[in-house]
């Protein structure tokens, strides 16, 4: 496949983007381009994704290389050519950049297989985008993948031109946590309050109050953050209603403070409801864990970045999640940063991943995994 055969598969996956476990044209597509190279897939367990394995001629280790293919609701406002043909869905977050350049990685080490030593396997992931850890969590236990001693992902980032890579060890990425709290009290007329118990105020306090766990409950310097982003209550002006919903995100980078601040919420709500005459219920969907890049293999990144002729940048953290952290409960790996341009954020409308990165990105993923594979 050449450069432009690629950028064009890029560009007709973003026409027409599929949400999570919803991937079945992209899937073909995949599919497609793999088997006409002769590359042998691997039993995936899902009825979207594919697990791809190339084997190499002498012994070493198995790489995973691990790509998501999955758009979100989002309705395009770009204009580019190729927009998205999907009302209200959107590759918003790079999936198709993601697809097209671990494809690519693909085609190039299928063209390089009598240099490899060891085994590289390619994820390409559905579900990534879904609340609950999504594909990611099933894949990264599958037998198919038991052998895998490494990992590898990269994702675009705006904040970089094309030609520069991010690359650093440590927490890069956050665990995403959702919570949902209803405050229940007594439905009455607004115009007499005191025969109701109203759950508004209880709301509004907790959603006030709920940011003192980040700027009084923990250290300055560990990073969290807690935002209120769905508050719900009544249908009309004249109807204290029966109760309020509050939904959010709570998002740490390390596992104990998650664990004490998903306590301290349930303890504050239950608490100011009470307090209020109101009884709450609170639900937590726990994400995935954070994502912790292994410092070793980001040095050996690195060193294949500089190689390239790639510019290299250590990234910035985020406070997003990724279900790429699943694979790295089994594995030690590196999710690097892809420089994309574009200027609009990630899950943004107007988001936008430059073209002309995909080859370079494609050709480096390549090389890392035949480096890694024969590494000792």
């Amino acid at each position: 496949m050449t450069e432009q055969q690629l950028i064009a598969f890029f560009q007709d996956l973003h026409r027409h983007p599929e949400l999570g476990y919803e991937e079945t044209r992209t899937t073909q597509k995949v599919r497609q381009a793999l088997e006409q190279a002769g590359i042998d897939l691997l039993p995936s367990g899902l009825r979207t994704g594919l697990i791809a394995v190339i084997r190499g001629k002498k012994p070493g280790k198995t790489i995973g290389l691990r790509a998501d293919m999955d758009a979100l609701p989002v309705q395009e406002e770009t204009g580019l050519p190729y927009a998205s043909e999907e009302k209200g869905k959107m590759h918003a977050c790079g999936h198709d950049f993601h697809t097209t350049c671990m494809l690519g990685a693909a085609l190039l080490l299928k063209e390089r297989e009598n240099e490899l030593a060891g085994t590289v396997k390619i994820v390409f992931q559905p579900g990534e985008e879904l609340s609950d850890g999504g594909g990611g969590k099933f894949l990264a236990a599958s037998p198919a993948l038991a052998d895998v001693q490494e990992y590898y992902a990269g994702h675009t980032y705006p904040g970089f031109p094309a030609g520069t890579l991010g690359i650093k060890e440590g927490p890069v990425m956050a665990a995403p946590d959702t919570f949902t709290v209803r405050i229940l009290g007594k439905g009455a007329h607004a115009g007499n309050p005191h025969l109701g118990i109203d759950p508004i105020p209880a709301a509004a306090t907790l959603t006030l109050s709920l940011q003192t766990l980040i700027t009084r409950n923990k250290d300055a310097f560990e990073p969290a953050v807690l935002s209120v982003t769905h508050l719900q209550a009544g249908t009309t002006w004249n109807v204290v209603p029966e109760e309020a919903l509050l939904e959010g995100t709570l998002r740490t980078l390390r596992e104990d403070l998650r664990l004490r601040l998903r306590q301290q919420l349930e303890a504050m709500a239950h608490s100011i409801a009470q307090a209020h005459g109101c009884q709450a219920l609170v639900s937590f969907t726990v994400g995935p864990p954070p994502v912790i890049n292994d410092a070793a293999l980001c040095a050996a990144a690195r060193e294949t970045a500089l190689r390239l002729g790639f510019r290299v940048d250590r990234q910035d953290n985020t406070m997003g999640g990724e279900d790429f952290s699943e694979y790295l409960a089994y594995a030690p790996g590196a999710f690097i940063r892809i420089g994309t341009g574009g200027g609009f954020p990630n899950h943004h409308p107007r988001f936008t991943a430059d073209p002309a990165a995909l080859p370079g990105a494609a050709r480096f993923f390549a090389e890392l995994a035949l480096e890694r594979a024969g590494s000792k």
